[in-house]
């Protein structure tokens, strides 16, 4: 059994519960690649590079755990990293039925390749990328729901550093 693993997403931002799911992953493979997303079809507040290094700088040291960026399909990716499992987290049963089809798609192209579902603390369960952006850019306290170099980051981004 292929013992390494890939958690992907656009990390725009990295919150508390991206890190959550990312820290249970590096608990239950000895491998596991954060693979940063390139083109999403979202708007992104951060570009990939700065995405990426977000996301380093928010880990804590995780044996085994890498951050790249990749672009293209993720089965793609994960056959050129030598992956064999996809991990994807889910908040709310309102995430199923998008990450169900995007799990039966991936299976479909790449039969192989499997998906592990892991939950982040009830705690995070309510968190996504998209309300702690706009939570952010109208000048609110993000720091209870992610890392504080990217709370830092929203900051500077949203023009409120000063």
């Amino acid at each position: 059994m292929n013992k390494k693993a890939i958690y992907a997403g656009t990390f725009d931002p990295m919150t508390l519960g991206h890190l959550d799911v990312l820290e249970r992953a590096a608990r239950i493979f000895p491998e596991l690649i954060v693979a940063v997303a390139a083109v999403t079809g979202k708007d992104t507040q951060f570009t990939q590079a700065e995405r990426v290094e977000l996301v380093r700088e928010s880990m804590i040291d995780l044996p085994g755990v890498t951050v790249e960026p990749f672009k293209g399909l993720l089965v793609d990716y994960a056959h050129e990293q030598g992956v064999g499992v996809i991990i994807r987290g889910l908040r709310a049963f309102s995430d199923f039925e998008y990450e169900f089809q995007m799990a039966l798609t991936n299976r479909r192209l790449a039969p192989d390749l499997e998906t592990l579902f892991l939950m982040p603390k009830q705690d995070y369960s309510f968190l996504s990328s998209t309300n702690v952006r706009q939570v952010a850019a109208l000048g609110g306290d993000v720091s209870t729901f992610v890392p504080e170099v990217v709370a830092e980051a929203l900051k500077k981004s949203n023009g409120q550093d000063k």
